[in-house]
């Protein structure tokens, strides 16, 4: 029988990610995680101190791929690059910010924090001040995280596009263009696109609200 490599908190987090990804986070437990390593739930605790432990450290794995941008670049482009690779990596990993907006994963480590801490740096060199931090914060988070959501079920899988066609065909039967003539015309397009280009449309649009309302950029800096 060929000896069993000795489990350690990476494979465990390699296993929770995979089942978590199958099943949902509702579908991720202790109990669950040990089968699928073959060892007894009690073996986990040596690595991990308990599911709200697991989440974080998968959050705090995807937090670290997030690219950092060159900091010479202009803030403006620093806080783009920063959204864009936030929204891509967890794209790629749909159960992280399920566990993110349900408080079910609240990662701070170092690399967790520091995109954040990119992203704040280039709106202070814009002049914003702290409440304008905290507000430009909230709204590159909710077109991060309501991009996510309105392209994946519930932020656990991919939507296909003949699911997003499927729910969209009670509107399309049912709309009267005489009565509702704009929302007939949108509809063809509502289930068309690629999500990440519209995310990018999205970001480009408010980085352009950013730039005029930006303190530095209005006393010409």
């Amino acid at each position: 029988m060929p000896r069993r490599e000795p489990l350690n908190r990476d494979k465990v987090l390699d296993a929770a990610l995979a089942l978590a990804t199958a099943e949902g986070l509702d579908g991720l437990s202790m109990r669950k995680l040990a089968k699928s390593l073959g060892v007894e739930a009690m073996a986990l605790y040596n690595h991990v101190a308990n599911k709200a432990d697991i989440l974080d450290g998968l959050a705090d794995r995807v937090f670290a791929t997030i690219d950092r941008p060159d900091p010479g670049l202009h803030w403006a482009e620093r806080v783009r690059a920063t959204a864009l690779s936030l929204y891509r990596v967890l794209r790629h990993h749909p159960v992280v910010p399920l566990a993110l907006v349900t408080d079910q994963a609240n990662p701070t480590t170092l690399r967790a924090m520091q995109p954040m801490d990119d992203l704040i740096g280039a709106l202070y060199e814009a002049g914003f001040d702290d409440d304008g931090v905290r507000q430009t914060l909230g709204a590159l988070h909710s077109l991060v995280f309501g991009s996510l959501l309105l392209t994946t079920a519930g932020f656990a899988r991919e939507q296909s596009n003949r699911a997003e066609q499927e729910q969209m065909e009670p509107y399309i039967r049912r709309v009267n263009p005489a009565t509702l003539p704009n929302f007939s015309r949108v509809l063809p397009a509502l289930s068309a696109g690629d999500p990440e280009q519209d995310f990018t449309r999205a970001l480009d649009l408010l980085i352009t609200g950013l730039l005029d309302a930006a303190p530095a950029g209005r006393q010409g800096s």
